[in-house]
């Protein structure tokens, strides 16, 4: 067991800006909108357990289909880089596919908006260069902070608006970017 403040808190901020908690308010408001109601705590549970299997199983799929980390690592340096390039820039480069009947609190809240194809490809990629457990309580915090902005999201709206939200997606991606041009440095190099 080495538990690693700085680890976790790097952990921590990468999680936090591919889930771009804040940056989903208006898309987590029109959902509660269409819902009714979204069950904050089923979500953020359910976000958290598929994040926290995936780290561990991920790996095995991988292995099973013949792809060592390194390589995963670098695809999800490549997400990680239009994610970021999608929050800096304000486009969208992934288009989420529409459900038919859902629970929102768990399709499309938990997965994939929460745990989605970014955050799951940005675990193993941190799994090439972190100790587990220290990902494992950045998810744990996260998966807290997640559950505070579900139950408080309009409020969080009103209080910093449109151009907070915007404000706080721009410095996240940024943040980002630098992590997937690092990510990517850290793992080429094993390929090459």
């Amino acid at each position: 067991m080495s538990f690693d403040f700085k680890e976790i808190l790097t952990t921590f901020m990468v999680l936090f800006a591919v889930i771009d908690i804040i940056g989903n308010i208006p898309i987590i408001i029109d959902l509660r909108k269409k819902a009714g109601h979204i069950q904050s705590g089923k979500a953020s549970i359910i976000a958290g357990v598929i994040m926290i299997v995936f780290l561990f199983l991920g790996e095995s799929i991988l292995t099973l289909i013949g792809i060592d980390v390194h390589s995963f690592a670098v695809a999800g340096a490549f997400i990680l880089f239009f994610i970021a390039l999608e929050m800096i820039l304000g486009i969208t480069l992934y288009k989420q596919e529409e459900g038919a009947a859902m629970n929102a609190s768990v399709f499309p809240l938990a997965f994939p908006l929460i745990a989605g194809p970014g955050s799951l490809t940005t675990l193993l990629s941190l799994k090439s260069e972190f100790h587990t457990e220290n990902i494992i309580i950045a998810i744990v915090i996260n998966v807290i902070v997640i559950f505070v902005v579900l139950k408080t999201s309009s409020r969080i709206e009103r209080m910093i608006g449109q151009n907070g939200i915007g404000i706080v997606r721009k410095v996240f991606g940024v943040v980002l970017l630098a992590i997937a041009v690092k990510l990517f440095t850290s793992n080429i190099k094993f390929l090459l």
